[in-house]
């Protein structure tokens, strides 16, 4: 395992970080098992910074972290990094409330590393008239927090001022070869590190979709390189490439994908790129924006959906479908969506335009015009005959609907009474 340093601290930090918001699951909730057993693994391979956060898992994050190094008695081998939900903390007593709650969750006298939650500039500015800046005072000279520091996900211009208005020692944010211009973006990255703070990077993978086999036109890029690399090795390479950044975070949960990352670890040399490939890299870039349907990341800060749309699954499956070329999406849409394997369908027409997602997604995309987008593409009049085959190819047994109350009736009753309640 390679290591960087904080510069004001001088903590050094394993360029691989451990993401805790995409751990393994089971039948809905966090394989508890598997879990366990690959955090231990990836401690015992060098990894020493874990990130989590109060929503992760729907609040299961935090503390089964904190279950995790408690029972193992390892602790003090990692540096913990967890978050302030600033939206739930209209006081600084609320923000004293919550973060003793996660010290109590995360079984610690300390958090290493602690951030306010997803800014942008009219969020820092809410934070700022609620008390975060004597909260963060206050908890750095009580030792209750070792390091402060925030995570970004707003407009570019806005990321500077945040970075000046405060004492941090990091900073976290989205960054991989498409976001160079979203988002912070390479400015915001050389900014950060001009004023000597630590920069954490996040959705490096862009949500996994940059480690699946690319497109055609996007291999033939590749192809191009003296050196053959995995999708995987371009994607977290580049970032790795520039000595600016500190820790790549890897929401890993699958074996195959956490002993790569480590692989790839030990070999992230900052300025270790040739010319070629970067040139490579953007041309990549130019590529996918070209191809790429939706701009979503996964990253399921859209969720809960108040009517049921499982948004993520519907972009997911939508790229596969039009980016990755993948013949079985349309299927696995329908599947995942559309009631076989949850109690009620999930599919993108359930959409009610109720626009609450809007508000909350990091990349500010026009979710209900997009789902739109989706349920035209992906569903029709064969979405309930299709559905119902498919339930009984896996012979899923459930209650079924009366046959006189269809997929359409029953969302449509669903859309007038949440509409109703906006």
């Amino acid at each position: 395992m390679l290591y960087r340093e904080v510069p004001k601290n001088g903590d050094k930090l394993s360029v691989l970080g451990y993401g805790c918001m995409r751990l393994p699951v089971r039948m809905g909730s966090i394989n508890q098992k598997l879990a366990e057993k690959q955090i231990l693994y990836a401690m015992d391979q060098g990894v020493n910074y874990f990130d989590t956060a109060v929503p992760y898992h729907n609040g299961k994050s935090e503390p089964f972290l904190g279950k995790v190094l408690s029972h193992n008695n390892c602790r003090d081998k990692i540096k913990i990094a967890t978050k302030l939900p600033h939206w739930r903390t209209p006081s600084k007593m609320d923000m004293d409330r919550i973060l003793d709650e996660q010290l109590s969750k995360l079984k610690t006298d300390r958090i290493d590393y602690y951030l306010v939650h997803a800014l942008n500039g009219e969020l820092w500015k809410a934070a700022k008239q609620n008390g975060v800046i004597e909260f963060l005072d206050d908890a750095l000279k009580k030792g209750q927090i070792i390091n402060a520091g925030f995570s970004f996900h707003g407009l570019a211009e806005e990321f500077n001022g945040i970075v000046d208005d405060y004492d941090w020692t990091f900073c976290q944010i989205q960054y991989n070869y498409l976001d160079t211009q979203n988002q912070a973006g390479t400015a915001g990255l050389q900014y950060a590190a001009s004023k000597d703070i630590a920069v954490i990077i996040m959705e490096p993978l862009r949500g996994g979709n940059l480690a699946k086999t690319p497109p055609p036109t996007i291999q033939d890029i590749w192809a191009k390189a003296d050196q053959k690399k995995t999708p995987v090795e371009w994607s977290l390479g580049w970032i790795w490439n520039q000595p600016e950044v500190t820790v790549v975070l890897s929401g890993m949960n699958n074996d195959d994908h956490i002993n790569e990352n480590l692989a790839l670890a030990k070999q992230a040399l900052a300025n270790s790129f040739s010319e070629k490939e970067i040139k490579l890299v953007d041309e990549a870039a130019v590529e996918f924006r070209r191809v790429m349907k939706v701009g979503c990341t996964g990253c399921q800060y859209c969720m809960p959906c108040p009517a049921g749309v499982n948004i993520p699954s519907c972009f997911e499956t939508y790229n596969s479908r039009h980016v990755f070329k993948d013949k079985m999406a349309k299927m696995m849409y329908l599947f995942q969506n559309g009631g076989v394997v949850t109690d009620k369908p999930t599919l993108a027409s359930v959409c009610v335009q109720c626009e609450q997602c809007l508000e909350k997604c990091p990349q500010h995309l026009p979710i209900p015009d997009l789902l739109k987008d989706v349920e035209e593409d992906m569903e029709g009049f064969l979405t309930r005959p299709l559905i119902w085959l498919i339930k009984r190819a896996m012979k899923v047994r459930k209650r079924e609907q009366p046959e006189a109350v269809s997929l359409r009736s029953s969302d449509d009753e669903r859309k007038k009474s949440i509409q109703a309640k906006n």
